[in-house]
């Protein structure tokens, strides 16, 4: 097993829904309407940045234009990959082993064992637990991806000291 903190991840890769999002999906008559995201985690995605490339994936076709609109307003990338086939979209993007991926749903395990770290928030799925390098003690859209943000920076590159 290689030394995980001798090498330097290239991309942190994060799941939107469960992640940025408390997972849930609000609905009208008219369909979906919103999505509840949590606070402080811009800005801890914002001092990880410096030092890594950042990316968004969302599987959620009815819920993309949401999701969009708060990944473009926080000016990083997203793009559609569905779930079952994102460990597909990461192999053709980046090299699996420079990826920091953190997911929470039932099919984020076949990317967690592939790629260089994974983390996975509180409330996820018991087998991206399983998988994970690290679980964060915070939930989805209770600031887990700044919980994840502070943690990179810790093991990988300068710890945050305010």
């Amino acid at each position: 097993m290689k030394d995980k903190k001798l090498n330097k991840p290239k991309v942190f890769i994060l799941d939107v829904d469960g992640i940025l999002t408390d997972g849930c999906f609000y609905y009208s008559q008219e369909g979906k309407i919103l999505k509840k995201f949590g606070p402080d985690d811009n800005d801890a995605l914002k001092l990880l940045e410096p030092f890594i490339e950042i990316r968004f994936v969302s599987g959620d076709k009815r819920g993309f234009d949401i999701t969009k609109k708060r990944i473009d307003d926080m000016h990083f990338k997203l793009d559609f990959a569905s779930t079952i086939n994102r460990l597909d979209w990461i192999k053709q993007h980046y090299n699996p082993q420079e990826v920091i991926y953190m997911g929470d749903g039932i099919f984020d395990c076949l990317v967690m064992r592939e790629v260089f770290y994974s983390i996975a928030t509180a409330d996820s799925d018991s087998n991206a637990k399983k998988c994970a390098d690290y679980i964060t003690k915070r939930t989805g859209a209770h600031r887990a991806a700044a919980e994840a943000c502070l943690h990179i920076l810790e093991k990988f590159f300068e710890p945050y000291n305010p």
